[in-house]
């Protein structure tokens, strides 16, 4: 190599270096701005926080306001489909639907309440308990899930939620997200936005609610005494739906 061509490529090597020393230093100085526990907000470009591996000393639950105003949910619901790209189908009776609104009335005393149901999370789940494969299966920090690999559409999990919150796919999928793989012919279910959690996010749906104003869903760690959402389910008087069964859902309502 001449002495010119050497000269010219120390200079360029030079300006490598400057450059991504120059990239480091300013992602270093990406400024982060704790807005509660648990909900950061990070400058544009930046990458959320992980919060790693799942583990047993953490269990997210969620704590839903059934007294809120009801067109809230219908923010919470759409913001699912968004988020993970359901609904839209040919047949609104077989549409796959992760969270829907439903309304309750106490026979006895005529009270009424529209609230959001979804997938309980629960900590004994029958779905899990049923499955031949092992498709649906629970983390160790109790959110439970759909291995759509191994899922061949039997849904006996269907059959063995309490809460009717899962959903089978009877039409071939179009718009998918790249975090959330979907197929004609298995079975799914709110994921609590798994994706979002394991990057130091809210849910979809809690984060959509919260962005209009309100304060109906709250999410959070019920192992952390310390939470948001431990601290308001020992301050207020909450229920879980059919908490008889035994089945311990990490879903929480207050004024049902």
């Amino acid at each position: 190599m001449s002495t010119n061509n050497l000269n010219t490529q120390q200079t360029v090597d030079a300006a490598k270096r400057d450059f991504l020393k120059a990239g480091a230093k300013a992602t270093a100085a990406v400024a982060v701005v704790t807005l509660a526990p648990g909900v950061t907000l990070y400058s544009v470009g930046a990458k959320a926080a992980v919060t790693g591996p799942a583990t047993s000393e953490r269990r997210w639950g969620m704590l839903i306001d059934a007294t809120a105003p009801e067109d809230i949910w219908d923010i919470a619901v759409d913001a699912c489909k968004t988020e993970q790209g359901w609904g839209g189908g040919n047949n609104p009776a077989t549409d796959p639907q992760w969270i829907r609104k439903v309304s309750v009335k106490d026979p006895k005393t005529g009270a009424k309440a529209t609230l959001p149901v979804m997938c309980q999370h629960c900590e004994n789940p029958p779905c899990v308990d049923v499955c031949p494969t092992g498709a649906s299966m629970q983390r160790a920090d109790g959110i439970v899930l759909v291995d759509k690999h191994i899922c061949i559409g039997c849904r006996y999990c269907m059959m063995a939620c309490p809460y009717a919150c899962r959903s089978f796919v009877h039409e071939n999928v179009t718009g998918q997200k790249p975090h959330m793989p979907r197929g004609k012919g298995t079975v799914e279910s709110c994921t609590l936005c798994v994706h979002r959690i394991d990057k130091g996010q809210l849910p979809a749906c809690v984060e959509a609610v919260t962005t209009a104003g309100s304060d109906a869903m709250l999410f959070g760690d019920l192992n952390d005494p310390n939470s948001d959402i431990s601290r308001a389910v020992s301050k207020y008087v909450t229920q879980r739906i059919r908490q008889d069964l035994g089945v311990e859902p990490s879903v929480h309502y207050r004024g049902i």
